[in-house]
């Protein structure tokens, strides 16, 4: 039995950051939205014991099987249920990598679905297969929702679905060609004051409100931001110039995604989309995906 997953990548509409925790992590308010681009995971049991991770289509940085979040997500499976593994995992990169679209956690949450599908995990177990992803990572639980919107809280890993309605934007993706790091960018990163995060705080609640009301539109799209430009954007001219030029080619709005180096533009009319995205394709060491929320 063979099962084939999508991974898909998300960004984020909205990343406050409210508060740095003691355990080193930070308190977000975020809107996670999921996107058309995807990885591709091939699950299937072999009879032969151990896990064999086949990796397609990433970089060299990628490593050793064994370092990537996808194997360690497949041990965390089989130690959580008691199972002796013998799966074969090929895994086909799309997604860029340190991009700030959650590709890594995305692929760690598509293990935990297929492998759940393979072995007959009942549906009953779903709680404790939230339990792993969110020890896995912070964004692995969003994946797991199978939800276009979500928004996140704690770390990110305590969701609410969002069913949005009404016409949405079209997407470009911008990829700039250098990774940022995720643990770099929480390090040098300033909270906001008492005063400043609440205010963003009734944005955030304005935009979720919009999109449950179908009203989301050019008009609103100012009220998308992201703490994490903050300290991105001095640092990385690569990213700062990238949201510059979307801007600069007609979108209606450009964000960073998450800790970056993805920009992505948000357009309302579906031919500027493909025309901001032709433009882009054409600025040599950029990766340029037009998609959707999906």
């Amino acid at each position: 039995m063979m099962v084939k997953i999508k991974a898909p990548a998300k960004i984020n509409l909205f990343l406050e950051v409210t508060a740095r925790r003691p355990d080193g992590y930070h308190d977000l308010a975020t809107l996670f939205a999921r996107t058309g681009l995807c990885d591709t995971l091939a699950l299937r049991r072999t009879g032969r014991e151990g896990i064999r991770l086949l990796v397609k289509g990433g970089p060299k940085e990628l490593g050793r099987a064994e370092d990537n979040i996808v194997y360690k997500a497949a041990v965390k499976f089989f130690e959580a249920f008691n199972l002796i593994p013998d799966a074969d995992i090929t895994l086909e990169k799309r997604i860029p990598v340190g991009a700030g679209l959650g590709g890594g956690s995305s692929d760690a949450a598509a293990a935990l679905l297929g492998l759940a599908k393979i072995y007959g995990t009942p549906r009953s177990a779903f709680p404790r297969l939230m339990r792993i992803a969110a020890a896995i990572g912070s964004d692995v639980p969003f994946f797991m929702l199978g939800e276009t919107f979500a928004e996140g809280r704690g770390r990110g890993e305590k969701l609410k679905a969002l069913k949005a309605r009404g016409r949405l934007p079209s997407l470009v993706l911008v990829y700039p060609g250098a990774p940022v790091y995720t643990k770099e960018v929480y390090g040098s990163l300033k909270v906001g004051g008492k005063a400043e995060i609440k205010g963003r705080l009734a944005d955030f609640r304005r935009l979720c409100s919009l999109l449950k009301k179908g009203k989301f539109s050019r008009a609103e799209a100012g009220l998308i931001f992201n703490r994490l430009e903050q300290p991105v954007l001095p640092r990385h001219k690569a990213v700062l110039t990238a949201k510059e030029r979307l801007s600069a080619l007609g979108a209606d709005a450009v964000m960073m995604s998450g800790s970056g180096a993805t920009v992505f533009a948000l357009c309302w009319e579906p031919a500027r989309a493909r025309r901001v995205a032709a433009a882009a394709a054409r600025i040599k060491g950029y990766k340029v995906f037009l998609t959707k929320f999906s």
